[in-house]
């Protein structure tokens, strides 16, 4: 058997394969088909689902011996932990398989697989069954028309989302990738959306598997289904920020889990394990940025804020964008680069509210500059025309522009110092500054510069005429023109 399928693929079209282990290896092969039962070929081709060679006879033979397995041992030991047969679990992960076919899936759905397996888990006490059977409807949403049928069982609905509360990590996983399968389908992510809001134990359980669980691939599979929920619902994103311990079921003062702070605890479980599940939990907190009760919390006096900007600040300056790196790092890490600069930017508008506000990090600063500079240099690079159109790479480059301008607006002459001594601002990046903030923002320029002829006055006098000459060109000017230029008519250039 293989081993359960992870990653961050498109959500519409990933099924998951039946592991024969919580801790099995990941890899992928195509189902085996069930044991022939038919007596003939004649009788096989009748016998077949769609145009598969799995047998409809064995699959009804399957789920019988499920529901009756299911309903003696509860008839036996209502409480007992129930154990599943090795011949009976195979039988099972077959069936798991074979789902991730649509002919199957198709089937399985006439056949009310659905009923059958909310029952089975309704009843089971054994947690590798309920996953299995979690597991099966999870490949059966996995096509639209199927989905549509599985969506509309409210029961269904209503088991899965308390399911977010189980004990068991891989039914947990299973769940959130139905769940997440579920609501990336559009015809029925709204009714998902609407059972997720009214069910207010969604809330409390994601978070607390975000703070709490040392799973990577359950963390990863929660946080992109918290992401893809803030996304499609700013209202939902609204409501879990600002709810309130009486808002929770059966919460309390002492148990009650901030979504930003919990957000901040799984982006740190995934550092180091997984740079695609770090990312979107730097998306899911940028989303946060976007709507005012997530800057409130951001901004409050003792709240995550500062936690947070310090943590994507490490991550930033100490795995991402390390001073010895090519510009071809920049490439790779543009998609990540751009969620950790929008939160940072946004979080870097909120300092003053903070209880111990500390100066901008000076490796920040010089990180901005450097991916600045390594923009600066690609557009110019002819070997990399086409990276001048990439829009991730633009956006990136639009990004760490305006921050720096944020930056440069109000900063202190002893940064700028401390800038100069630590090699962070030199010649080559104090154009790349310059160029940068011009003449977008010509006010942050004039600022750095005047700091800059106050600490480094041979470094301010390099870089302004360079500056100025760009500037005249960019105007549709002659170089011929610009010797008339003087640094004391800066302020006259448009």
């Amino acid at each position: 058997m293989d081993g359960r399928c992870d990653g961050a693929d498109e959500v519409e079209a990933e099924g998951s394969s039946s592991p024969t282990a919580i801790h099995s290896p990941v890899m992928d092969r195509n189902p085996s088909p069930p044991p022939d039962t038919a007596d003939g070929e004649e009788d096989g081709d009748l016998d077949a689902i769609g145009d598969t060679v799995y047998s409809k006879h064995w699959l009804f033979s399957t789920l019988t011996r499920l529901i009756h397995m299911v309903t003696e041992h509860s008839e036996v030991d209502f409480e007992g932990q129930m154990q599943l047969p090795d011949d009976d679990e195979e039988d099972l992960c077959r069936v798991w398989d074979m789902a991730m076919d649509k002919d199957v899936a198709g089937f399985l759905q006439e056949f009310k697989a659905t009923d059958i397996l909310l029952g089975v888990i309704a009843k089971s006490c054994c947690p590798r069954l309920t996953e299995i059977c979690v597991g099966i409807l999870g490949n059966i949403a996995c096509f639209p028309d199927t989905c549509l049928t599985l969506s509309q069982n409210d029961d269904l609905g209503a088991v899965l989302l308390l399911l977010l509360g189980d004990a068991d990590p891989p039914t947990i996983l299973e769940t959130s990738r139905l769940l997440l399968t579920c609501v990336s389908q559009k015809d029925v992510c709204s009714l998902w959306l609407q059972r997720i809001k009214q069910q207010t134990s969604v809330r409390s359980n994601l978070c607390f598997i975000m703070c709490s669980s040392t799973n990577t691939d359950l963390i990863e599979k929660v946080g992109e289904l918290v992401d893809k929920l803030f996304d499609l619902d700013e209202e939902l994103m609204k409501s879990w920020i600002t709810a309130q311990p009486s808002e929770e079921e059966g919460g309390d003062g002492e148990s009650h889990l901030d979504v930003v702070s919990c957000l901040l605890e799984a982006a740190k479980q995934l550092r180091s394990e997984s740079p695609n599940g770090l990312e979107v939990y730097l998306h899911a907190l940028q989303l946060l940025t976007t709507i005012d009760e997530g800057i409130q919390s951001f901004a409050a006096p003792d709240g995550p804020g500062k936690a947070v900007w310090d943590f994507i600040c490490d991550v930033v300056c100490e795995d991402l964008c390390q001073p010895n790196d090519l510009p071809v790092v920049l490439q790779e890490q543009k998609s990540i680069l751009v969620q950790a600069f929008s939160v940072l930017h946004a979080l870097y508008r909120c300092q003053d509210q903070w209880c111990s506000k500390r100066d901008t990090s000076l490796p920040l600063i010089g990180t901005i500059l450097r991916v600045l500079q390594y923009h600066r240099e690609g557009k110019h690079d002819s070997a990399s025309k086409e990276d001048t159109s990439d829009e991730q790479l633009q956006a990136l480059a639009e990004i760490t522009a305006e921050f720096l301008a944020d930056i440069c607006i109000q900063i202190p002459k002893d940064t700028v110092a401390d800038l100069v001594a630590k090699g962070y601002l030199t010649e080559k990046t104090s154009l790349t500054a310059a160029s940068s903030l011009m003449p977008n923002f010509k006010t942050s320029f004039q600022h750095l510069q005047s700091m800059l002829s106050e600490t480094d006055p041979q470094l301010a006098d390099v870089i302004l005429p360079q500056v100025m000459l760009t500037t005249w060109i960019s105007d549709g000017k002659t170089r011929q023109g610009f010797h008339s230029i003087t640094s004391d008519k800066l302020n006259k250039i448009p």
